[in-house]
């Protein structure tokens, strides 16, 4: 089952552009990115491994939305609006926005580069050891993940996610869970997120 609380994870410099297409624009991007690691999340650094997506994938209803906001949409995958793929590089999509204004709008900033960041909502297992693991490092805590229970929204964002946010807190809450015993970094972690929080 999955976890009802949301996290989302940006990829600063994604590729995103806008192809043409039959004469009509179409917003190509990449959600995610495999074997990569993240930015510091809050103490703790993450790695998607390839297939994480698959699961979470089968039958779901994707949106591709602007700064994660449900009322911008620009694709869905149940109306074959927005296909997602997974590829040998990470989570792929592709979205025939709509012809109104608004899309027109946001056509135009992500060609002027004004937009330039992709991001996807998703939800992890109840089970803090299913999807994923964590180990220590000397540089801090490695989060792999290997399974999302669930992805609602692929979206494209102003600003990346990683910082020391509610959402790291989370991730951070479940790695904790993950781990077999108290781990000094997780605890160097929790230091570092109240001096985050704090300014």
């Amino acid at each position: 089952m999955a976890n009802p609380k949301p996290d989302t994870r940006s990829l600063p410099a994604a590729e995103l552009r806008v192809d043409q297409v039959d004469g009509k624009r179409r917003i190509v991007g990449y959600a995610a990115v495999f074997n990569s690691p993240s930015e510091d999340l809050g103490g703790f650094r993450e790695i998607i491994r390839p297939g994480a997506f698959a699961s979470a994938l089968a039958g779901a209803d994707v949106r591709l939305v602007v700064n994660h906001d449900p009322s911008l949409i620009l694709g869905r995958t149940r109306n074959g609006t927005l296909k997602l793929v997974e590829d040998s590089r990470g989570l792929r999509y592709e979205a025939d926005p709509p012809d109104t204004q608004m899309a027109r709008d946001y056509l135009v900033s992500i060609e002027r580069g004004d937009l330039s960041e992709s991001s996807f909502r998703f939800y992890m297992f109840d089970d803090p050891n299913r999807g994923q693991s964590c180990r220590s490092e000397p540089t801090g805590v490695i989060r792999e993940i290997t399974e999302f229970a669930r992805i609602d929204d692929v979206s494209i964002v102003a600003y990346a996610a990683y910082r020391a946010t509610e959402v790291s807190v989370r991730s951070l809450d479940q790695a904790r869970l993950a781990l077999a015993k108290p781990d000094p970094w997780i605890a160097q972690a929790d230091v570092e997120l109240l001096f985050a929080e704090a300014d």
